[in-house]
């Protein structure tokens, strides 16, 4: 689990202002998915979020978590990662930049950090006459436990 660059309460801050910015009612869903994703300290589906959040509000449907997690992607509190064809997983944005390790087979993710291969972008991207803004790099593998299946 990478860094974090934000406590839980300073994101939550953020978010009652973004709230208060965009005009809409304050809402303990939304905190409760932040607060979610924030603990999990990995990648979850929507599914296995509004499962998280159903235990505090019974009341929360899928379609609300969609319409929350859009709205967090979209103020840059979440960022969803496309694993596998299984849909998107979300993550707290709060976190030192990584990489991710995809099994194809299983869908576990794993994040990292390279220091060569982050040096080695800003040498090709100089290459080219360009400056390097951010990249994303998503690794497909098949894990060990998956290969011993296969």
């Amino acid at each position: 689990m990478q860094n974090r660059l934000e406590t839980l309460e300073s994101i939550l801050d953020r978010l009652r202002s973004s709230i208060k910015k965009n005009g809409l009612k304050n809402s303990k869903q939304r905190e409760e998915i932040l607060c979610v994703l924030y603990k999990s300290g990995t990648h979850l589906s929507p599914e296995e979020i509004a499962s998280e959040v159903k235990i505090k509000d019974k009341t929360t449907s899928i379609s609300s978590v969609y319409r929350i997690l859009s709205f967090l992607e979209k103020e840059n509190f979440i960022s969803a990662l496309e694993a596998d064809k299984s849909g998107r997983r979300y993550e707290i944005a709060a976190k030192e930049h990584h990489d991710h390790i995809i099994c194809l087979h299983c869908g576990n993710i794993i994040e990292f950090v390279d220091p060569e291969i982050e040096e080695r972008q800003v040498k090709v991207a100089n290459k080219y006459n360009t400056k390097l803004i951010s990249h994303n790099m998503k690794l497909f593998v098949l894990c060990e436990k998956c290969q011993k299946i296969k």
